[in-house]
């Protein structure tokens, strides 16, 4: 079982950048790849960014490629996301999620992941 819970999230003008954290609960953190995803009002949720069990690979929706960054510190229990050149159409509700699924692969499907966050809100506007 794994708890998460999101923060970092809030209001910043277009091309402001935000940082979220995710932190989980329990020992066995580093045996979930972890997966970013939001949600805006009448829009499915989407796959923004995700990071495999080490950290040492990730992947990125093209929607967010080259100004998202996701990392990871298995010591603090905690998954990463550095948003840079935030867009208006970057608002959404923000999770963090975990999968027990695979070694390598990082999936951007949410039916792969068994525990989910809250959600942070961010909101991007003049």
């Amino acid at each position: 079982q794994v708890q998460l819970v999101e923060s970092g999230g809030g209001l910043v003008q277009p091309g402001g950048s935000l940082r979220l954290s995710c932190a989980a609960s329990g020992r066995t953190f580093s045996s979930y790849a972890m997966g970013w995803f939001r949600q805006a009002p009448g829009k499915e949720r989407e796959f923004v960014a995700g990071i495999n069990r080490s950290g040492a690979r990730t992947n990125y929706a093209d929607s967010v490629k080259g100004r998202f960054t996701s990392s990871r510190d298995n010591a603090k229990n905690t998954v990463y996301l550095q948003m840079n050149s935030l867009k208006p159409e970057d608002t959404a509700v923000y999770y963090c999620a975990a999968t027990s699924m695979g070694l390598y692969t990082i999936y951007d499907s949410p039916t792969k992941y068994d525990y989910w966050g809250q959600g942070t809100q961010v909101t991007v506007s003049s």
